[in-house]
């Protein structure tokens, strides 16, 4: 099964660069004080660590080769409270880089999910949900170890060569060069390094979203999966997607692991150099053994963090690679919010689409030249074969899409000049595949209540209540054990369909809508619950604007006016009787679906 393309795959530039590093790094800006905090501890730390060797230095000169035991007490008490410093400072500052991290990492994915709540819905048709799920948690979790660990680490690691350096040139300067020497080499090695993995990172990175992909398509259609017998397809296809990863993870780990052998020959070759050197100058008198044997702690010590910087520079590659896939999310454009005054706080309900042509995809025309006025408090019922193009004008009344062509208006204003939430927030929407969080009854309908603003939700209780009993939900939710309080599986999944409807009713009913959409709401069920959401279908419509995609003719006889699409143009438009009498397409579909029951009206 073929998945379409991810959106963010031609538009990301492959390049390590420091305005990315940089927008990374802003997300620390309300955190300031404590990252001043921590650059603090990470100088002081550093410090304490590296006094250590000069400490022997002066134990070695000053006392063990002059004989004089007077004094070493106080050098070895220093060494114990270096220790101690050193234990204090790192717990502190291992506290507030977690802290910073993680407050950081809640900024981040409330960022993400907040935005694509408002990205439009033409981004979803072409990005898998398990693409945007691979986001949201391991690219997520990438900049988590980049905030925790890869940054600071690399500020500590740099303050710590830093600080050796500064130990050794104090003690000896020819000394400090010669280990100097090595800084070219780190250098060479670290830009070799980057130019190698950075795209090998950032190919794994879009190939585990696309693993994600299949695996949520796969486990989404599950039950078509065993239905058709294809686990050995899909299973065979998941290995295939599986192995690329892998290969990508294993090419980026050769090119890694060569850095660390390439490490650990320098640091033999500058251990070898300076005892080498050293030892010719203590035998000349010219250094002192104190020296050489700080020396002898120093240089494995100038390389730890070298060491540690290059696996922290391994963090940083990571972690540009999936900020690329998250700032394309965030660079997304969302929906405008359109610049119409506030409007009144009760519409009239006027719908009108004028000249309006529509695609999905270029030039290919879901809808040609449509036009039709729905007056205030009528209904208006849509009829037409799979294909027509019903779907499409609720999508553009309710500004999932916008039109290429044309206007769609309510109340007199394009619909592209409202602010998206307030039109939403007039328009109920009840559909024919009804979407159930989970969580409880109760929680699902007050999904349509507005926010009280107190928080703790009980306030609510009595309008949950009432809107349930007006859309007759609470026909089945009162036999239920837990009554509102009832969990909700994924989806629905413990509900039958037409409970679903019902509390689909009793949600948008709670919201108080004046213009009222219902997509085909009384499909797949039985004739009792039938009967109920036709029930609650009159009290919804009662005095609200109403369009109403049907494809039972029999539920729609009572419309204001129907309007019959075919091929995405209006063909016939009319009330039921005038339809039938003229013969044309509502009637050859009339008499298609009544032709086993003799129904001629």
């Amino acid at each position: 099964m073929a998945t379409p393309p991810p959106t963010n795959e031609s538009t990301v530039t492959g390049r390590l660069d420091l305005r990315l590093l940089g927008r990374l790094l802003s997300y620390l800006k309300p955190y300031g004080r404590w990252v001043g905090l921590t650059l603090v501890l990470i100088l002081f730390s550093s410090v304490a660590r590296q006094a250590g060797p000069y400490l022997t230095k002066i134990a070695v000169d000053e006392h063990m080769v002059p004989g004089r035991a007077e004094g070493l007490g106080w050098i070895l008490v220093g060494f114990i409270s270096l220790l101690v410093a050193q234990f204090v400072l790192g717990y502190v500052q291992s506290w507030t880089t977690n802290m910073i991290g993680q407050w950081t990492m809640r900024d981040v994915r409330l960022q993400i999910f907040r935005h694509l709540q408002r990205l439009p819905l033409k981004y979803f048709d072409r990005t898998p949900v398990g693409q945007l799920m691979a986001r949201n948690t391991s690219d997520v979790d990438a900049l988590n170890e980049l905030y925790t660990d890869g940054v600071v680490s690399m500020i500590s690691e740099s303050v710590t060569v830093l600080s050796i350096l500064g130990f050794i040139f104090y003690m000896d300067v020819q000394l400090g060069w010669l280990t100097c020497i090595c800084l070219p080499i780190s250098f060479i090695a670290t830009s070799w390094l980057q130019r190698r993995t950075y795209q090998a990172y950032r190919e794994a990175r879009t190939l585990f979203a696309r693993f994600a992909a299949s695996l949520q398509e796969s486990i989404s259609g599950i039950e078509v999966v065993q239905l058709f017998g294809c686990e050995t397809q899909r299973a065979a296809a998941m290995d295939d997607a599986n192995d690329r990863y892998l290969e990508a993870r294993l090419t980026s780990s050769i090119y890694h692991c060569a850095y660390f052998p390439m490490m650990e020959l320098s640091g033999g070759i500058m251990l070898a150099l300076v005892l080498w050197i050293g030892i010719g100058q203590v035998l000349e008198q010219e250094m002192a053994w104190g020296i050489l044997v700080a020396m002898m702690q120093y240089v494995p010590r100038f390389f730890m963090p070298l060491r540690d910087i290059a696996e922290r520079f391994n963090t940083l590659q990571i972690a540009m690679a999936s900020s690329e896939r998250i700032f394309e999310i965030l660079d997304h454009e969302p929906e405008p919010s359109g610049s119409q005054p506030p409007p009144p706080e009760q519409l009239q309900g006027i719908i009108e689409f004028r000249n309006v042509w529509f695609a999905y995809h270029e030039q290919d025309w879901v809808l040609r030249d449509v036009s039709f006025l729905v007056a205030p408090g009528s209904s208006l019922a849509l009829v037409g074969a799979t294909g027509a193009g019903k779907s499409t004008v609720i999508g553009l009344l309710c500004r999932f899409y916008d039109v290429q062509r044309g206007v769609v208006l309510v109340d007199g204003v394009d619909v592209r000049l409202w602010d998206v939430q307030d039109l939403r927030r007039r328009i109920g929407l009840v559909q024919q595949d009804v979407f159930l969080f989970a969580g409880t009854i109760g929680s699902n309908i007050e999904l349509g209540l507005p926010d009280d603003g107190d928080g703790d939700g009980e306030p609510n209780d009595t309008l949950i209540k009432q809107a349930a009993q007006h859309a007759n939900a609470d026909r089945f939710i009162d036999r239920l054990p837990h009554r509102y309080d009832e969990p909700v599986g994924e989806r629905g999944a413990s509900l039958s369909t037409g409970e679903r409807q019902l509390l689909c009713f009793a949600r948008v009913l709670a919201a108080e809508p004046e213009i009222l959409i219902l997509d085909e709401a009384t499909a797949s069920v039985d004739t009792e619950t039938e009967a109920w959401i036709q029930d609650a279908v009159a009290r919804l419509m009662a005095q609200r604007t109403s369009v109403v995609i049907a494809h039972r003719l029999s539920t729609i006889r009572s419309a204001d006016k129907i309007l019959v699409l075919h091929r995405g143009q209006v063909r016939e438009q009319g009330k039921h009787d005038d339809l039938l009498a003229q013969r044309g397409i509502y009637a050859r579909l009339h008499g298609l679906q009544y032709a086993d029951d003799g129904e001629t009206t």
